[in-house]
């Protein structure tokens, strides 16, 4: 079933974190998916930053596909179940449901395609018509083929999908083939291969591309956390150095301290000395005077 993913034990759960990321245009997914994983992580959340940092940027067209799935949740079931009835139709041999089937198909197409042209042009990107062909594609390959459906109902698609070659468009069951030696490739044949060829072609050279924009962008971002941690020691050792200048002037002043200290203290020492000779010479001349002194009644004669 197409729908959001809820919460955890008091946490962002980590599958809503990734359907959110997968929503987000190409060009700022790679920042988006370290900013979360970079979360994760800080939260203590290994294992969940090791899954956001190993999701792969989508192409514009599967980025645009999966826009589609969420935006549009309803539509989307609405057209899984078409391709549910579709594959069952061709896997019956029901030429008459194959048929009704296959008109709503051609229309449905169409018109989501269109829609997600829309959902795109809403959320600021303009797609190519290279683009538009490459969402319909995906779009025929889920009706066509079930791991097709499969992979776009997680809403997390990475590339466009093709469809496979055993899926008529809008075509009736096969017909049992004669026997006989087996007929010429018909033009029409070698055309489809051609195509899926170059689909197959195109979507390596976009996997390619995506891979080096990755790169690209995680070296831009270590060359950025480089220049910051060569900014950030910078300050640091001259943070040191000035720590260490103050220190080695505080110890100056503590060398001063000291020494003043010291010849302070033998001042006290030396005053406190004279002091004490002054206090005895005090009390001598005292006793010396009251020796001298004349006794009461001892006059002048």
């Amino acid at each position: 079933m197409v729908g959001e993913r809820g919460r955890g034990d008091g946490t962002e759960d980590v599958e809503a974190v990734l359907d959110a990321l997968y929503t987000t245009p190409p060009s700022g997914f790679v920042a988006r998916r370290e900013e979360l994983a970079m979360a994760a992580r800080t939260a203590g959340r290994a294992e969940d930053a090791r899954r956001i940092h190993g999701a792969r940027r989508p192409t514009l067209a599967a980025w645009a596909a999966n826009l589609l799935l969420r935006s549009r949740p309803e539509e989307s079931q609405r057209f899984l179940e078409l391709g549910q009835a579709l594959r069952r139709a061709h896997r019956d041999l029901d030429p008459g449901a194959v048929r009704e089937l296959s008109d709503q198909r051609r229309r449905i197409v169409v018109a989501l395609t269109r829609r997600t042209a829309d959902l795109a042009l809403d959320a600021g990107q303009r797609l190519s018509a290279a683009v538009l062909s490459e969402v319909t594609a995906t779009l025929q390959a889920v009706l066509a083929d079930a791991d097709a459906a499969d992979r776009w109902a997680t809403g997390r698609l990475d590339n466009a999908l093709v469809p496979p070659s055993g899926f008529p468009a809008g075509a009736a069951p096969a017909r049992p083939v004669r026997r006989g030696p087996p007929s010429p490739p018909r033009r029409d044949d070698l055309a489809r291969r051609r195509r899926e060829r170059l689909s197959r072609s195109r979507a390596a050279a976009d996997t390619a591309a995506r891979e080096r924009d990755e790169r690209r962008a995680e070296h831009t971002a270590a060359e950025a956390a480089v220049g910051r941690a060569r900014e950030h020691h910078g300050r640091a050792r001259r943070e040191a150095e000035d720590a260490e200048e103050a220190l080695r002037r505080a110890r100056e002043t503590l060398r001063s301290a000291a020494e003043e200290e010291r010849r302070a203290e033998e001042r006290s020492r030396a005053a406190g000395d004279a002091l004490a000779r002054a206090e005895r010479e005090a009390r001598r001349a005292a006793r010396e005077a009251q020796r001298l002194e004349p006794a009461p009644g001892d006059g002048p004669e």
